[in-house]
């Protein structure tokens, strides 16, 4: 594999666009912070070309996440890219993610560790719930303390780190989620009741991430009417396409039931100490 210049990025991106279900990462990244560096988020490339067009990629972002999309499975030249480096996670293809990780050894490594099914929505197949007597608002109109409390309820509940301050974290996400205005927060009248958002957008595709409904309110619907209230002003600006990972077999009726379908597995990988690949 050989390192990717600017000049590469028109191919890079044709070719995350080809594997869009797995590539929202690398790919918002990229279009929000380039490969020139000087960003945690900035990307760098390793590609290999076959005939002219790119067979494999690995986009490596600056903060040290691996995010590989490699259909031909050339770990050799992945592990040869990588020794030396400081990994803080990788996500993507859960088989990519097995292969890669027993490659580079290190299979028990993580401090969170998750496999989730992954699904993908076109979204003029969007099958929209009742919603009457619900409304969505920004998350910046919604109670501070409250959303606060949900987003730290969440951290601990679905992306539980070791060490982590999911106070502090959870106060830090709401802040960078209003700024993006990323996320909703739904309100039957004026109560609010869950919330909902997109962990990566692009102008074709939304990601969907950071559902929460609290507990005593749950099993009534209201995470996929978030979902779903959320979409249609998604679609309403011209996004066509939805992808998310579901946390639990719970989560996973309430998006099939707006028609999203199972089309693989995703894995989320953060190591609680950055490792160092050796070779």
């Amino acid at each position: 594999m050989i390192r990717a210049t600017p000049e590469d990025r028109p191919a890079i991106e044709a070719f995350l666009k080809k594997h869009i279900a797995t590539s929202m990462f690398p790919l918002s990244n990229l279009r929000q912070h380039g490969m020139s560096g000087g960003h945690p988020r900035a990307m760098q490339f390793w590609v290999r070309w076959e005939a002219g067009e790119i067979a494999d990629l690995l986009p490596v972002s600056e903060q040290g996440g691996v995010f590989p999309q490699c259909p031909t499975a050339p770990w050799g030249a992945v592990k040869t890219v990588l020794t030396g480096t400081t990994v803080k996670g990788m996500l993507g293809d859960a088989r990519q993610i097995a292969e890669l990780r027993a490659v580079l050894g290190l299979s028990g490594q993580g401090g969170l560790d998750q496999e989730e099914p992954l699904y993908e929505l076109a979204l003029g197949d969007l099958k929209m719930p009742d919603c009457t007597g619900f409304n969505m608002r920004p998350l910046a109109a919604a109670p501070r303390t409250l959303i606060i409390g949900w987003r730290r309820a969440y951290l601990e509940e679905v992306l539980p780190m070791p060490g982590e301050d999911s106070e502090q974290k959870a106060k830090d996400d709401i802040e960078s989620y209003i700024a993006a205005n990323s996320h909703r927060v739904l309100y039957r009248g004026d109560t609010p009741v869950a919330m909902t958002g997109f962990n990566a957008v692009l102008p074709e595709a939304v990601q969907i991430g950071g559902v929460y409904t609290p507990p005593a309110a749950r099993s009534r619907g209201l995470a996929r009417t978030a979902v779903a209230m959320h979409l249609q002003e998604a679609r309403s600006r011209g996004v066509a396409h939805a992808i998310l990972f579901a946390a639990s077999p719970q989560a996973c009726k309430a998006y099939e039931a707006i028609g999203f379908a199972r089309t693989g597995d995703f894995t989320i990988l953060f190591y609680e100490e950055p490792q160092v690949i050796y070779g």
